[in-house]
């Protein structure tokens, strides 16, 4: 392809840009009444992105190719690549909380990024293995981080006590939200997913009596050392785990102590998702994934594949909200938004559906990178999106596009 067909997409590219980006960057609101301020220059400097990205773009592939070969013949084989790469990130994340450079700020922000990781995992479930579009799976986080919040807060349940049954009654909703959508597929799956997710935010927003409305919930209990609380100071008859092991109180510890707790329930979960994988339910969801039809001429049933798909699923994601709730210690429905759902679906697709590896690079480059970049805060989505189109331009089928299959069948 010569440069003047480049030149001419690039620059219908620039003109596409400019004239999007002057109503909705091009005009400001003004505080102090003189009605609108103009923004030309971000005008102009998004067409010259748009410019510059599609010329870009035309160069790119080619050699990102390249790469790829180049890094298939040198590369160790997947059976090996993956387990030894598995491997190392469970090292670096057991050893974190005590290299030098950590602090206090790094492990809460892994404590973020395994909770979104979870929740990768548990969309992985109905996405990407059962192939079924799932749009409002923040509903399910909620459920978990509720029912945690609300139970601790009304009967004193503790982070453990709470733990499987906030599961249990994500698993629950799971279902609920399964059996009215047995019949459908694709877009309108996904339609309807997105409004039981829009539903749970507002019943949670409306519902003040109970959910606290738009207050939230607040003295969420955390998660406790054998029924010993990691405080520097406890009520009366209850020994603090400072006290017992005649340690002084750092608040380092809690936030280390919650940091491994769910680093072990991350690891679980991993672990359940990849036995699940190989058992008859699993094989069953990507049978399904492939074609319905086919599943049901093979006497499987898709009603008890779709629900066991959306009952799992629900539950992990129930989990990761009982984390999420102990983490802040408060939770509003604000935290459960379609932005939210939006973020987690993209960790999957970014990640490689059914990649479980895939799922922890990306889960961890979309929890953090925010965190990194307070100052491009209102530019957040920009970059989002332009992350987004990239890795669908060069990667479509996510980070790691291939992953060991379920069964593996030796020659004879």
């Amino acid at each position: 392809m010569g440069w003047a067909p480049r030149l001419k997409d690039a620059a219908l590219a620039a003109l596409v840009a400019f004239a999007l980006a002057l109503p909705l960057a091009g005009f400001q609101t003004a505080d102090t009444g003189q009605g609108f301020t103009t923004r030309f220059d971000w005008v102009a400097i998004a067409a010259g992105a748009a410019f510059a990205g599609k010329l870009l773009l035309g160069l790119v592939p080619r050699r990102f190719h390249l790469r790829q070969r180049a890094a298939r013949r040198t590369a160790l084989p997947e059976n090996q690549a993956m387990p030894i790469a598995g491997a190392a990130l469970v090292a670096f994340a057991v050893l974190l909380p005590v290299l030098p450079f950590s602090s206090r700020a790094l492990v809460d922000l892994a404590t973020v990024a395994l909770i979104y990781v979870m929740l990768g995992w548990g969309l992985n479930i109905v996405v990407g293995l059962a192939g079924l579009l799932n749009l409002g799976y923040a509903a399910f986080y909620a459920v978990g981080a509720y029912s945690f919040a609300l139970a601790a807060h009304w009967y004193g349940l503790t982070f453990w006590e709470m733990l499987p049954l906030a599961g249990l009654l994500a698993a629950v909703s799971g279902i609920l939200l399964g059996l009215p959508v047995l019949r459908l597929r694709g877009d309108y799956l996904a339609i309807v997913t997105l409004g039981f997710g829009e539903i749970v935010r507002i019943v949670l927003n409306n519902w003040s009596p109970v959910t606290g409305g738009p207050n939230g919930v607040n003295d969420v209990p955390r998660p406790t050392f054998f029924g010993m609380p990691i405080a520097a100071r406890a009520p009366e008859g209850v020994t603090t785990f400072n006290d017992f092991f005649h340690l002084a109180y750092n608040p380092m510890q809690r936030v280390m102590f919650l940091y491994y707790v769910c680093l072990a329930a991350a690891l679980v979960i991993n672990w359940f998702s990849l036995r699940i994988r190989r058992l008859p339910v699993g094989r069953a969801w990507e049978a399904l994934r492939e074609d319905e039809i086919a599943c049901r001429a093979l006497g499987l049933n898709p009603t008890t594949i779709k629900l066991s798909a959306f009952a799992i699923s629900a539950m992990i994601g129930g989990f990761a909200g009982v984390f999420f709730a102990a983490r802040a210690g408060f939770v509003s429905p604000e935290s459960f938004n379609f932005q939210e759902s939006a973020t987690i679906l993209a960790i999957v697709v970014l990640g490689g559906m059914g990649s479980q590896l895939g799922i922890v690079l990306a889960g961890v480059v979309l929890a953090t990178l925010p965190e990194f970049g307070r100052d491009l805060a209102q530019f957040r989505m920009l970059f989002f999106g332009a992350a987004m189109v990239a890795i669908m331009i060069w990667r479509p089928r996510g980070f790691f596009s291939t992953r060991a299959p379920s069964v593996r069948l030796d020659p004879p």
